[in-house]
């Protein structure tokens, strides 16, 4: 009978606790941020770029600015912004939905950064992981290793 009892127990207490899984995820997006985007970032939604009061989202690579009292997005920023550095403004990297949509708030959070332009880009980084961007001055060279490399491995399967 306590045999029949301790397995119940042991039965019950099997089908009632819960398998625990870890879930882990990594998301990167080195290869499409823009090069004149900070380095040290292996993710990005969007760059504030405090000066101007504008954001640019970085999967689709548009600026999202405000326009006649409406928050648009362009591939491009407005006209009065033509001869505006990108490489030397500050940019505040943020990884939430839509930030313009509480954009009092990053203003104010952010305004300190105004003027504050030490901030090296990812153009600048030797940072072999950056290398992989297009538009890095290194990219023609790390795609050859990774040509040179892919060729070595299919060459080390062969013997």
């Amino acid at each position: 009978m306590k045999k029949l009892i301790l397995l119940a127990v042991l039965l019950t207490c099997g089908l009632l606790s819960q398998k625990a899984e870890a879930q882990v995820s990594f998301r990167f997006n080195i290869g499409v941020q823009p090069v004149w985007g900070p380095a040290g970032y292996d993710h990005v939604e969007y760059y504030y770029l405090p000066e101007i009061e504008a954001y640019y989202y970085v999967p689709t690579r548009q600026y999202i600015y405000l326009y006649n009292g409406r928050w648009i997005t362009r591939s491009y920023l407005p006209q009065r912004y033509r001869n505006f550095d990108l490489y030397r403004t500050r940019k505040i990297v943020i990884n939430e939905p839509k930030p313009y949509m509480r954009h009092n708030e990053m203003r104010s959070k952010y305004s300190n950064y105004r003027d504050n332009q030490n901030q090296q880009s990812i153009r600048d980084s030797r940072d072999s992981k950056y290398f992989q961007n297009k538009r890095h001055p290194e990219y023609k060279n790390w795609k050859k290793s990774q040509k040179n490399q892919r060729n070595n491995n299919q060459n080390k399967g062969r013997k």
